[in-house]
Protein backbone atom coordinates (compact mmCIF):
# COMPACT_ATOMS: atom_id res chain seq x y z
CA UNK A 1 0.00 0.00 0.00
CA UNK A 2 1.34 3.41 -1.17
CA UNK A 3 2.63 5.70 2.15
CA UNK A 4 4.79 7.98 2.78
CA UNK A 5 8.65 7.68 1.67
CA UNK A 6 8.08 5.14 -0.82
CA UNK A 7 9.32 5.01 -4.10
CA UNK A 8 5.73 4.68 -6.78
CA UNK A 9 6.46 3.87 -10.38
CA UNK A 10 3.27 4.38 -12.22
CA UNK A 11 2.23 5.12 -15.98
CA UNK A 12 -0.68 7.51 -16.98
CA UNK A 13 -2.75 8.72 -19.59
CA UNK A 14 -4.04 12.14 -19.57
CA UNK A 15 -7.57 12.89 -21.68
CA UNK A 16 -9.02 16.41 -22.31
CA UNK A 17 -12.64 17.40 -21.32
CA UNK A 18 -13.52 15.71 -24.68
CA UNK A 19 -12.22 12.45 -24.14
CA UNK A 20 -9.11 13.24 -26.08
CA UNK A 21 -5.89 11.81 -25.18
CA UNK A 22 -3.18 14.88 -25.03
CA UNK A 23 -0.73 12.64 -23.18
CA UNK A 24 -0.02 9.05 -22.28
CA UNK A 25 3.33 7.78 -20.55
CA UNK A 26 3.73 3.69 -20.81
CA UNK A 27 7.40 4.05 -19.93
CA UNK A 28 7.11 3.69 -16.08
CA UNK A 29 8.35 6.83 -14.48
CA UNK A 30 9.09 6.52 -10.60
CA UNK A 31 8.34 9.46 -7.44
CA UNK A 32 8.78 9.67 -3.74
CA UNK A 33 5.60 9.72 -2.26
CA UNK A 34 4.44 12.46 -0.19
CA UNK A 35 7.47 14.31 -0.45
CA UNK A 36 7.70 17.25 -3.06
CA UNK A 37 6.69 14.57 -5.76
CA UNK A 38 6.29 17.08 -8.12
CA UNK A 39 2.68 15.40 -8.55
CA UNK A 40 -0.85 17.36 -8.80
CA UNK A 41 -1.57 17.09 -5.28
CA UNK A 42 -5.41 15.85 -5.75
CA UNK A 43 -3.53 12.70 -8.15
CA UNK A 44 -0.76 11.73 -5.15
CA UNK A 45 -3.59 12.02 -3.00
CA UNK A 46 -5.97 9.46 -4.97
CA UNK A 47 -2.65 7.23 -4.84
CA UNK A 48 -2.12 7.11 -1.04
CA UNK A 49 -3.24 3.76 0.22
CA UNK A 50 -3.34 1.95 -3.35
CA UNK A 51 -1.43 -1.16 -4.12
CA UNK A 52 0.31 -2.44 -7.44
CA UNK A 53 -1.99 -2.93 -9.91
CA UNK A 54 -4.70 -0.40 -9.12
CA UNK A 55 -5.82 2.37 -11.56
CA UNK A 56 -6.96 5.55 -10.08
CA UNK A 57 -8.90 8.22 -12.14
CA UNK A 58 -8.32 12.06 -10.85
CA UNK A 59 -10.19 14.82 -12.82
CA UNK A 60 -8.78 18.25 -12.04
CA UNK A 61 -10.22 21.46 -13.14
CA UNK A 62 -7.87 24.09 -14.37
CA UNK A 63 -7.51 25.92 -10.74
CA UNK A 64 -6.60 22.27 -9.66
CA UNK A 65 -4.54 21.37 -12.76
CA UNK A 66 -2.45 23.22 -15.52
CA UNK A 67 -3.87 27.04 -14.48
CA UNK A 68 -6.60 29.30 -16.05
CA UNK A 69 -5.38 30.64 -19.78
CA UNK A 70 -4.02 33.78 -19.39
CA UNK A 71 -4.93 36.05 -22.45
CA UNK A 72 -1.88 38.30 -21.00
CA UNK A 73 0.29 35.41 -21.91
CA UNK A 74 -0.09 35.71 -25.91
CA UNK A 75 1.48 37.99 -28.11
CA UNK A 76 1.14 38.62 -31.89
CA UNK A 77 3.35 40.62 -34.29
CA UNK A 78 3.88 41.25 -37.90
CA UNK A 79 4.65 38.18 -39.49
CA UNK A 80 8.11 40.12 -41.28
CA UNK A 81 9.11 40.60 -37.48
CA UNK A 82 9.28 36.51 -36.87
CA UNK A 83 11.93 34.34 -38.04
CA UNK A 84 10.50 31.73 -40.74
CA UNK A 85 11.41 29.15 -38.84
CA UNK A 86 8.41 30.16 -36.38
CA UNK A 87 6.09 30.64 -39.39
CA UNK A 88 4.25 27.72 -38.67
CA UNK A 89 1.72 26.12 -36.39
CA UNK A 90 3.05 24.53 -33.47
CA UNK A 91 6.40 25.82 -33.53
CA UNK A 92 7.84 26.32 -30.10
CA UNK A 93 9.93 29.45 -29.28
CA UNK A 94 11.59 29.96 -26.39
CA UNK A 95 12.66 33.32 -24.62
CA UNK A 96 14.91 34.98 -21.57
CA UNK A 97 13.97 37.50 -19.45
CA UNK A 98 16.68 39.98 -17.34
CA UNK A 99 16.49 38.30 -14.55
CA UNK A 100 17.23 34.80 -16.67
CA UNK A 101 13.68 32.81 -16.69
CA UNK A 102 12.48 31.57 -19.66
CA UNK A 103 9.56 30.73 -20.79
CA UNK A 104 8.15 28.42 -23.61
CA UNK A 105 5.51 29.93 -26.45
CA UNK A 106 3.74 27.89 -28.99
CA UNK A 107 2.80 29.60 -32.68
CA UNK A 108 -1.44 29.04 -32.35
CA UNK A 109 -2.20 31.43 -35.15
CA UNK A 110 -0.82 31.98 -38.49
CA UNK A 111 -1.90 34.21 -41.64
CA UNK A 112 -0.83 36.60 -43.91
CA UNK A 113 0.12 39.41 -41.67
CA UNK A 114 0.33 37.82 -38.02
CA UNK A 115 1.97 35.42 -36.01
CA UNK A 116 0.61 34.32 -32.73
CA UNK A 117 2.29 32.77 -29.87
CA UNK A 118 0.65 31.73 -26.55
CA UNK A 119 2.86 31.05 -23.58
CA UNK A 120 -0.32 29.18 -22.04
CA UNK A 121 0.32 25.50 -20.73
CA UNK A 122 -1.43 23.86 -23.60
CA UNK A 123 -3.79 22.05 -21.13
CA UNK A 124 -4.28 25.76 -19.43
CA UNK A 125 -8.29 26.50 -18.98
CA UNK A 126 -9.05 22.91 -19.58
CA UNK A 127 -10.59 20.11 -17.22
CA UNK A 128 -8.63 17.24 -17.43
CA UNK A 129 -8.61 13.62 -16.02
CA UNK A 130 -5.84 11.76 -14.96
CA UNK A 131 -5.65 7.81 -15.38
CA UNK A 132 -2.60 6.53 -13.39
CA UNK A 133 -2.14 3.04 -12.72
CA UNK A 134 0.21 1.85 -9.68
CA UNK A 135 3.45 -0.20 -11.53
CA UNK A 136 5.60 -1.08 -8.62
CA UNK A 137 6.03 -0.13 -4.67
CA UNK A 138 9.01 -0.04 -2.66
CA UNK A 139 10.60 1.31 0.98
CA UNK A 140 12.68 4.31 -0.52
CA UNK A 141 16.61 4.31 0.15
CA UNK A 142 18.40 6.42 2.84
CA UNK A 143 19.85 8.12 -0.54
CA UNK A 144 16.59 8.60 -2.06
CA UNK A 145 15.16 10.10 1.36
CA UNK A 146 17.94 12.78 1.33
CA UNK A 147 18.23 13.41 -2.57
CA UNK A 148 14.73 12.15 -4.06
CA UNK A 149 14.11 10.25 -6.65
CA UNK A 150 16.36 10.92 -10.13
CA UNK A 151 13.57 9.86 -12.54
CA UNK A 152 10.65 12.08 -12.19
CA UNK A 153 7.35 12.48 -13.13
CA UNK A 154 5.82 14.77 -15.65
CA UNK A 155 2.67 14.80 -13.71
CA UNK A 156 2.73 18.32 -13.05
Amino acid sequence: MIKKDQVVTVSYRIEDETGETVEAVETPVSYLHGRDSGLFEKVEAALEGKAVGDIVTVSLNPAEGFGEWNPEMTFSDAIENVPPEYRKLGAVAEFHNGAGESIQMTVTHVDAGTVTLDGNHPLAGKTVTFYVKVLDIRDATPQELQNGVQQMPSLH
